[in-house]
């Protein structure tokens, strides 16, 4: 048998944190590691680095746990570094292990093959932990450390570089029960100061939430808080699916649009959840909200940035919600007569009139609607129609099913959805992506044709980047670089065996998606905007052009 070496290390650590599946490129520096991977777990060979962190990402996300790449060193680290600004804004857990030249020859600037510059700085600017392996000795220590770091609150990922000479050293393989070190203590606000909150929340009459992304782990305390509370709940994007929303209770993802400012304008008291209240939700910070805020958040630098706390509560919004609940009940909390009637009307109103702005794609969206299951996951690449009503209208059950891009960054959609599909391969799974994202990684058809996960693709074809082009119609009177050649997406999906269907026509949405979600296997959808008509109302993002739309 064989000497076990750093690869055989890195499966007992994956194995250890539950990972089955593993994202990479295979390179010369990173061959040990992906040998053992493809031996003795499942490794995925993505067409692009920046593809391997996001469906390590997705992957995580889907299963509300870790996921792993591999990538090379240089320019294949290099390659990964947007698509690990995606997971640090997302404060999603990555376990990126990348190559390194041999490690005599580290800092020595010889020109050796793959080397640059302060790979290890590139790596800490875009990571929540960064670290050489400069000992063999120290290799699982380090991976240990890496892990623990990604899923710790706040999150994010974490890169660890590896000489190759140091990942072909001898190591010892098994990883005890119980040796990864253990995640900080989570900070928790004092009694009095969880005293002093729920008694302003308890004198509220018109009680609103508003949950982000650290309210995905504490769905069952935020509804019993709703409960007993008798507030309504507003979500950021991040957010969604942490309460299901077929819940009356929840107006979903509609802050910044009329009936949302209109339900924030009546509110007498707000509690925000994990939301960092971004500029794209809050119309550049504009949004009005109300003067008595209760905080809770993890991370102690998002308490009062945007929004002046009057209570800032520092911990993780699980055992928080718990005691805020605990006490709100005790001081008998009582809302206006018709407050929950007039939350519902909020719900109502918020998704009639965006259903209604959107013109045919509500076919598509109906027909999605109708043929997914409860728990499928919903990818969404920014694009149009999952800016405007794919990530407001299309219902979310469970956060782990909302995989986008929070970082905003456009093309990451489909590597996304590949790795959230092969998270749960017994679902069915839909990424929805412009043509204009798609051509980003359009390398990864050759990836979904190649693992076949029971994923839908549905390319939104507006022949480039429609929401560019509908800012330079809207404020300028020229188009600047974003009308794009487009394949021929029937001879692209088979020239890489890829079933193929189209929808032209607002009849065509319910048979094309209903046949493609009940194949077992990938298919590319195309939905021809051109033929399908306009939407209604021209989507533009919630961006502010100076002098334009002031």
């Amino acid at each position: 048998m064989p000497t076990p070496n750093g690869g055989d290390l890195l499966v007992g650590t994956l194995r250890a944190l539950g990972v089955d599946t593993v994202f990479g490129v295979v390179s010369v520096h990173n061959l040990p590691l992906v040998e053992a991977v493809d031996r003795d777990l499942r490794f995925v060979p993505v067409r692009h680095e920046a593809s391997a962190v996001n469906a390590a990402d997705g992957y995580g996300r889907a299963r509300g746990t870790i996921g792993c790449a591999l990538t090379s060193t240089g320019t294949g680290a290099g390659n990964a570094a947007g698509s690990l600004v995606e997971a640090l804004s997302a404060g999603t857990s990555v376990l990126h292990v990348t190559g390194q030249i041999d490690s005599p020859y580290l800092g020595r600037g010889r020109g050796f093959i793959h080397e640059t510059k302060d790979q290890l700085g590139m790596l800490t600017a875009v990571s929540a932990y960064a670290a050489t392996v400069t000992d063999a000795a120290d290799a699982a220590r380090i991976l240990r450390e890496a892990a623990a770091a990604a899923l710790a609150a706040p999150g994010g990922p974490a890169s660890v570089e590896w000489p190759i000479d140091l990942q072909y050293a001898p190591q010892d393989p098994a990883v005890p029960a119980g040796t990864f070190p253990g995640a900080p203590e989570a900070p928790a606000p004092s009694p009095a100061a969880l005293d002093a909150a729920a008694a302003l929340l308890a004198g509220a009459r018109r009680p609103l939430v508003w949950a982000g992304g650290g309210a995905a782990r504490a769905g069952d305390g935020l509804s019993a808080l709703l409960d007993a509370w008798g507030a309504g709940l507003i979500t950021s994007n991040s957010g969604r699916g942490a309460v299901p929303e077929d819940d009356a209770r929840v107006v979903g993802n509609f802050a910044s649009g009329p009936a949302g400012r209109a339900l924030l304008a009546e509110a007498d008291a707000l509690l925000t959840v994990g939301s960092h209240l971004r500029s794209n939700e809050t119309g550049d910070y504009t949004l009005q909200l109300p003067a008595a805020h209760v905080q809770i958040d993890v991370d102690a630098a998002a308490l009062g940035r945007v929004h002046p706390a009057t209570h800032a509560l520092h911990g993780d919004a699980a055992p928080v919600l718990a005691a805020l609940t605990e006490r709100i009940t005790a001081l008998g909390a009582r809302t206006e007569d018709g407050w929950g009637e007039r939350i519902r009307t909020a719900r109502t109103q918020a998704r009639e009139a965006l259903r209604d702005g959107i013109g045919p794609q509500a076919a598509v969206l109906d027909a999605l609607t109708a043929v997914l299951p409860r728990r499928a996951v919903i990818a969404r690449d920014v694009t149009i129609p999952s800016s405007s009503w794919g990530n407001r209208l299309l219902p979310v059950h469970d956060p782990r099913d909302n995989v986008f891009p929070r970082g905003g960054g456009i093309g990451q959609g489909l590597g996304m959805g590949i790795g959230a599909a092969l998270a749960h391969p017994e679902r069915p799974s839909v990424v929805m992506a412009g043509d204009g994202g798609l051509a980003v990684h359009l390398g990864e058809l050759l990836t979904l044709a190649q693992e076949r996960p029971r994923l839908t693709l549905i390319v939104f074809n507006d022949g480039g980047y429609g929401v560019l082009r509908n800012m330079q119609d809207q404020y300028f009177d020229r188009r600047s670089g974003v009308d794009l050649a487009t394949p021929d997406f029937e001879t692209l999906a088979r020239a890489v065996g890829l079933p193929y269907a189209r929808i032209a026509a607002e009849d065509e949405a319910g048979p094309v998606l209903g046949a493609a979600l009940h194949h077992d296997g990938p298919t590319l959808v195309e939905v021809d905007l051109g033929a399908l008509g306009p939407m209604k109302n021209p989507f533009t993002p919630p961006v502010s052009v100076p002098g334009r739309n002031q």
